[in-house]
């Protein structure tokens, strides 16, 4: 099945550009990995039904958004939580997040109204066999050599696990229908 064409809008909130499905309904912000930006979140997205909005942020030195020198998680945690508060959702958000942003998604649970914190995937390189080749255009990593040292912070120690789903690196790509399916379990 061939991904349906979004129905999403970009926006900025500060530094962070963002796109947004949806107007009501729980809210899920969908934090990409280093190296990634926005756009892997797509096929998912573009599957969730309208009872949910669902938000997917790039961030700094990721996609459109613009780089910083320093990318410390507990001022990106607030950040985020100011962009989760503009966006006026008046409920507490799922936060989805690949390998790396893990970091990005505890911090902002442990300060911030959350209603649940799932990761999906690891840190490094992943193998794309089990994603499905129209999908495999937003599993390219951008490899740009400045981001490491922006996010010097998060390449130290474990990642986080909250509620893990999925062994393989990309299953909201290899079955975006059947990873939104799980979304609505989880509200």
């Amino acid at each position: 099945m061939h991904p349906r064409p979004p129905r999403r809008t970009t926006h900025t909130h500060g530094t962070l550009v963002y796109d947004r499905w949806g107007c009501s309904g729980r809210p899920v912000v969908l934090l990409h990995g280093l190296h990634y930006d926005r756009t892997m979140w797509w096929p998912m997205a573009a599957e969730l039904a309208d009872d949910i909005t669902a938000v997917a942020v790039d961030l700094p030195g990721h996609g459109e958004s613009a780089p910083r020198d320093h990318c410390d998680v507990d001022d990106l945690a607030h950040d985020l939580a100011m962009l989760v508060h503009g966006l006026d959702l008046r409920r507490a958000p799922i936060l989805i997040a690949h390998a790396e942003a893990a970091h990005l998604s505890e911090r902002f649970a442990a300060r911030y109204s959350t209603q649940r914190v799932v990761t999906v995937g690891s840190s490094g390189p992943a193998p794309l066999d089990d994603v499905p080749e129209v999908y495999r255009q937003f599993a390219v990593p951008h490899l740009d050599p400045a981001l490491p040292a922006a996010y010097r912070d998060w390449l130290t120690g474990a990642l986080p696990r909250s509620t893990h789903l999925g062994a393989e690196a990309f299953p909201h790509l290899r079955d975006p229908a059947g990873f939104a399916a799980i979304l609505h379990t989880l509200r």
